[in-house]
Order: structure tokens, then C-alpha cells, then sequence
């Protein structure tokens, strides 16, 4: 996985395109209308890691390439998207070419922001969402399934297959997302449903209170919000402060930010949800050329991660040569981290750590 993306959805009027663009720092059209959204709009920021300018200094380069993330906001969705209300399920493309889906609930009070719903409560809205794009799915495997089952019966070995669109059928059928119903599922499973039928309701999601500034520190409410969502991942962010945090120098933005209880930006909290929800982690490269962060999934062994890079890096693959981030930093060089004994050559069963800095061996005849 060289980048991580984001599908950003939500009703119309939550909030989406404002946390977009404090996210991204663009300028997409944020208005008090539905559907002021209607093409995607993306953004590629960098991924917050201090720990590349320190190894950029230490190497005596300027040329840092961190890990990225890509925000897709997609169009707000409605009650009936499934059926063609609104804009139908048109966008629906876009969150099946991303790893997750960030679903923006309201939690602000104003009466000037339109709710498309009228005064239904964050859990109505989040119903309405997960509905729809249960539907979606069930619509995408309800029109696949018998020619599964044909093809099982010509071919038993794939009765397995057809039997697993069966069962994730009755679950949609049941009004149930998959991404709580099938945590549980083999690996090899879930590749297949992904592959084969890249189900929305599959993909990990976040859910994102928009709140506004009183609700930030709030800890009765968020109980209570993170009540409606378990066991998934839940944020409190209020997208107004982070449009407002734009513009302003570091210093600035962390002393505003602590002003309201806030030790870190919403985008850095949303990397951070992002990564453990997607079982994800980073390694780092550095050299005289460039600093970089790669990312992979946890669990990864050094080919696998030497693959992200480029796939002759894996197959040609020898041994790495591995220090970790802190051993480095104290002994303040390479060679010296070597002379202390820190930096271990491993193999290809050796299996990643987060904090890694690497150099891959490689051959490739």
C-alpha cells in the first residue's frame, strides 16, 4: 500500500466539504444547500511525522517525501439514494476505489445550517447513511448471486464462494453493515468479497461527530455518541475550528488548539484512527538523497515491505539491514549506531516493526 484514502460521506449539510478543505487546505464549495458537492473533490496530504525532519538533519538532506493519505468528498447521500432520490447512488464508484470510509455525522447546533432531515438526532442520521448503502450493496449481490450459484454447481470448489455471497446477502437483507457483522471473517474471504464485489459496507469505517467548540471536551456526550456506533472507531472534531486553524503558524495553531482542550489537529487524529482501523503501519528510508515514510499493513515481513517500494525489491530480495528510529537518534549516526551494536541484518521471515529504518538487498537477475 503506498497511499492511503479516505471516502468522506455524510448527509448533505454535516459538515463534509468544511472538514475537506481544513483537512486538504483547499477551497471546495462549502454552501447551506444539499448537494453542493456533486463531482468528488480530492485532496493528498501528508501524512504528520516529525520523526522524517529529524532524520532529514541528521542526514543533511532536504528532499522528505512523507506517507500520504487521499481525502475523497464524495456527494452527500439522502434517504432513497439507493432508489434515485438526490443524486442517486451515482458516487458510489468513488468510496469503492478507497481503503475506508470517514462517515461525518452532525452533532453542531445551528439553525442557519439547513438539515436535510429536518431535527432528527445523530443516530437517525447515521441509520439513514448505513441504510443506504446497505442497499447499495444488496443490490450489487442479489444481482451477481445466481450466476455464483450456477457456476457452483458446475464447479463444486466454488460452492464455498457462492454459499459466502449467501450468507453476507441475508446479513444485507437484515439491514446489517457488514464491517460489524464480519469482523471475524478469514483474510482469504474478505479478499474475495473485495475483489469480486467491492462491497461499500465492507470497508472500515470512522465515524466523525461534528461538533461545535463546547462539544470538543464534552466527555458525557461523546460517551454517549460512541454509544451508537460500537465497536468502530469515533472522533469529535469540530470541523469550523479546523477551517479556522488554516493559515496560522505552528505555534499559533497548537496554542489555539490547546485553548479548547485539543492536544492535536483533527487530521492528525484522523491518521491516527486510520491506521489502527485499517491495521496499518509505517517504516522509514533515509539516506544523503531523500527521507521517506512507506506505508504497510501491520504484520508485514521486510520482502513485503521492500515490495511497496518496487516489486523487483521483493522478488530479488536478499536482506535488510535495520535500525530502529530512537537507537539511531541517540547515537547520532550510522556508523555509530552500527559500532553500538543497533543495526541487525535480517531475513525474509523478519517481520516489520513501526519504528523501523531500513536498506533492502536486493537482486534481480
Amino acid at each position: 500500500m503506498s497511499s492511503l484514502s479516505i471516502a468522506i460521506v455524510g448527509l448533505p449539510n454535516v459538515g463534509k466539504s468544511t472538514l475537506f478543505n481544513a483537512l486538504t487546505d483547499s477551497n471546495v464549495l462549502a454552501a447551506n444547500y444539499p448537494f453542493a458537492t456533486i463531482e468528488p473533490n480530492t485532496g493528498v496530504v501528508p501524512v504528520p511525522d516529525e520523526r522524517l525532519q529529524q532524520l532529514a538533519d541528521l542526514y543533511k538532506t532536504s528532499h522528505i517525501v512523507p506517507a500520504s493519505v487521499t481525502f475523497v468528498d464524495v456527494a452527500g447521500l439522502v434517504k432513497g439514494a439507493s432508489e434515485g432520490e438526490g443524486l442517486g447512488n451515482q458516487f458510489l464508484s468513488h468510496i469503492r476505489a478507497t481503503n475506508a470510509v470517514l462517515q461525518v455525522v452532525r452533532t453542531f447546533g445551528d439553525g442557519t445550517v439547513t438539515h436535510v432531515e429536518g431535527s432528527s438526532g445523530p443516530g437517525d442520521d447515521i441509520a439513514v447513511i448505513n441504510t443506504e448503502l446497505v442497499l447499495a450493496d444488496l443490490q450489487t449481490v442479489e444481482k451477481r448471486l445466481p450466476r455464483l450459484q450456477k457456476e457452483a454447481k458446475a464447479n463444486p470448489k466454488l460452492k464455498i464462494y457462492a454459499d459466502l455471497a449467501e450468507e453476507v446477502r441475508q446479513l444485507l437483507d437484515a439491514g446489517k453493515p457488514l464491517w460489524a457483522e464480519l469482523r471475524d471473517m478469514s483474510q482469504e474471504s474478505r479478499e474475495w468479497l473485495q475483489r469480486e464485489l467491492q462491497l461499500l459496507t465492507l470497508k472500515p469505517v470512522i465515524y466523525v461527530f461534528n461538533v461545535d467548540e463546547a462539544g470538543l471536551t464534552d466527555e458525557a456526550l461523546h460517551q454517549k455518541l460512541q454509544e451508537l456506533v460500537a465497536p468502530a472507531q469515533s472522533l469529535f472534531i469540530c470541523a469550523k475550528l479546523e477551517d479556522e486553524l488554516r493559515g496560522l503558524d505552528e505555534s499559533d495553531r497548537v496554542e489555539m488548539l490547546e485553548s479548547y482542550g485539543q492536544a492535536e489537529s483533527g487530521l492528525n487524529q484522523l491518521v491516527h484512527a486510520a491506521y489502527e482501523t485499517l491495521g496499518l503501519q509505517s517504516y522509514l528510508t533515509a539516506g544523503e538523497k531523500e527521507v521517506r515514510a512507506w506505508t504497510i499493513p501491520r504484520g508485514s515481513t521486510a520482502p513485503q515491505a521492500a515490495g511497496v517500494i518496487h516489486g523487483d525489491f521483493e522478488r530479488g530480495f536478499i536482506a535488510a539491514e535495520v535500525v530502529a528510529y530512537p537507537d539511531l537518534m541517540a547515537a547520532g549516526s550510522l556508523p555509530a549506531a552500527r559500532a553500538a551494536g543497533k543495526l541487525a541484518t535480517v531475513g525474509k521471515t523478519y517481520v516489520m516493526q513501526p519504528d523501523d529504518i531500513v536498506e533492502f538487498r536486493f537482486n534481480v537477475s
